[in-house]
């Protein structure tokens, strides 16, 4: 462990929290025998976990959530969301960007479709703050603030509590550089 930076312990520890966080949710679930079935069976907590790594980018997504199961068809709800990314070395519309700096919050409205009990179709609409930093080959720290809205449709297999499939952002904007493409990965956990 003493090996790793900075940034890689963080990260793992906030992956750590995440997993413990899920597992603590549901053993307690388990344990409790007097809450009321209905409540259960229509209620799911979890979230959404997102990891992209590359050569020199790193972006890190946590997303708790709520969702209301309507049938075994349909479910809706919302999440809330933390992003970090950073990257290094980079060039952006010609300039050289020694490195790359993100922290994006918000939330997301979420609908969840299973047309069968494999598959699951997934529409997200997202709004987040992002605030950006750019350091500049002289050292030059440039920070760019501003609001953020996605759309995304998602395909993916369900098994169990378990979801992992991947989305496409329909308004996906490069130059905001918030994600590395319009395709992203993801893992979605209910219990």
């Amino acid at each position: 462990m003493k090996y790793l930076n900075k940034n890689k312990k963080q990260f793992f520890l906030l992956l750590s929290f995440f997993f413990g966080a899920c597992f603590l949710i549901n053993a307690q679930h388990k344990a409790n025998h007097v809450q009321n079935y209905e409540y259960d069976k229509k209620w799911k907590f979890g979230g959404g976990l997102g990891l992209g790594f590359g050569s020199r980018y790193t972006d890190i997504m946590i997303a708790p959530s709520v969702i209301r199961e309507f049938n075994p068809y349909f479910s809706a709800g919302i999440a809330l969301q933390t992003n970090y990314i950073h990257s290094e070395n980079r060039t952006y519309y010609n300039n050289y960007v020694k490195s790359y700096n993100s922290w994006l919050y918000g939330a997301s409205l979420i609908t969840l479709s299973n047309p069968i009990p494999a598959i699951q179709v997934s529409l997200e609409l997202e709004q987040l703050r992002v605030n950006n930093t750019y350091t500049y080959r002289d050292s030059n720290k440039v920070k760019d603030n501003f609001w953020n809205t996605a759309l995304f449709v998602g395909l993916g297999y369900t098994s169990g509590p378990i979801t992992a499939g991947v989305r496409y952002n329909v308004l996906y904007k490069e130059k905001d550089m918030i994600y590395p493409s319009a395709y992203m990965p993801f893992i979605r956990m209910y219990f």
